[in-house]
């Protein structure tokens, strides 16, 4: 694993959590994208369709796939935005909120695991490395378009 590199550490990491969520979600007849929605949606005073796709990092076509399974499974409910006549604004139901809060229970009991097996000093290393990759591709310091056109 020492001559991997940063983005196969990335990748394959991710990966991993993803198998290990959508295998501890299945248990209960769910996928992590559900899990990661109901987690991004307030529960008190719901959330603006629109956001929520940048709030999640997901295309709008996965969105929109996840938000109907989310209904039609009576997890989520969908209003007018008061504020906003096009808008929609998504609400969690009775259900959502249970859903909710298992899936809350899931990523604390993630966090509190691997806090408790590395190093503060690591983790904190870890979140700054991952921030200044958040920074450099956010401001196009990797990949220039000037810098890589086909001649």
């Amino acid at each position: 694993m020492k001559d991997a590199t940063i983005d196969y550490v990335l990748r394959t990491t991710w990966l991993a959590v993803t198998k290990m969520y959508n295998e501890e979600a299945s248990k209960f007849d769910s996928t992590m994208a559900t899990g990661f929605a109901l987690l991004s949606i307030d529960p008190e005073n719901g959330t603006p369709s629109t956001s929520l796709g940048p709030k999640m990092g997901m295309e709008a076509t996965s969105l929109s796939r996840t938000l109907k399974n989310m209904e039609e499974r009576g997890l989520i409910e969908r209003k007018p935005n008061p504020e906003d006549g096009r808008g929609v604004l998504i609400f969690l139901t009775e259900f959502g909120r249970e859903k909710r809060n298992y899936s809350k229970e899931k990523v604390l009991t993630f966090n509190e695991t691997i806090k408790a097996n590395v190093a503060a000093e690591e983790l904190e290393s870890f979140h700054k490395v991952a921030e200044i990759i958040n920074n450099m591709i956010s401001n196009k310091k990797i990949y220039n378009k000037k810098e890589h056109t086909l001649k």
